[in-house]
């Protein structure tokens, strides 16, 4: 009588735990539909959907992958749309070789295509005062900046990924 008793609560214990561990994943499912901001990529690796590195990302769109630092490793993608969001820890500048220097938000937003990151937000550069930079094109060994004015630079200044320095605004 016990061993009967012992797999039938043994059957029940599993029945009940399966139906558990079903209903967390269906709550993280809801939950990652309505995650806004950098906590959305986190729910997606638990739910197994693997995102490729951003330098990846940038590299697949001819993009130079030191354009963004090199811990911002967070970002939401829409393939559909083009929008990229690129989360970065803390607001910081990135200096480079050319002696260019770009300060980023801790978000930056545009939408990517081939060889272009459009309507860019939270992204400055330097050229006498800080200016906003709006769109950054890749053509060949040069990339530009669209900051008032579009800036030709040389392409292999923006190709190693740097740290970036925190400051204290944008």
């Amino acid at each position: 009588m016990d061993q009967i008793m012992g797999k039938m609560g043994g059957y029940w214990f599993n029945n009940k735990a399966n139906k558990e561990l079903n209903s967390v994943g269906q709550d993280i499912n809801s939950l990652s539909s309505n995650i806004e901001g950098g906590t959305k990529w986190l729910v997606n690796k638990i739910k197994g959907k693997m995102q490729k590195p951003l330098p990846e990302l940038l590299k697949e769109y001819d993009m130079a992958v030191g354009i963004f630092p090199q811990d911002a490793t967070n970002y939401e993608f829409n393939e559909e749309t083009g929008k990229l969001i690129v989360y970065i820890p803390s607001i910081c500048e990135v200096g480079y070789k050319d002696s260019s220097v770009l300060r980023l938000f801790t978000t930056v937003t545009g939408y990517l295509e081939k060889g272009k990151l459009a309507d860019v937000e939270g992204m400055k550069t330097k050229v006498m005062i800080w200016m906003k930079v709006t769109t950054i094109t890749t053509e060949g060994s040069k990339i530009n900046f669209t900051a008032g004015m579009k800036r030709s630079r040389s392409r292999e200044a923006y190709e190693v990924l740097r740290d970036g320095v925190s400051v204290d605004k944008f």
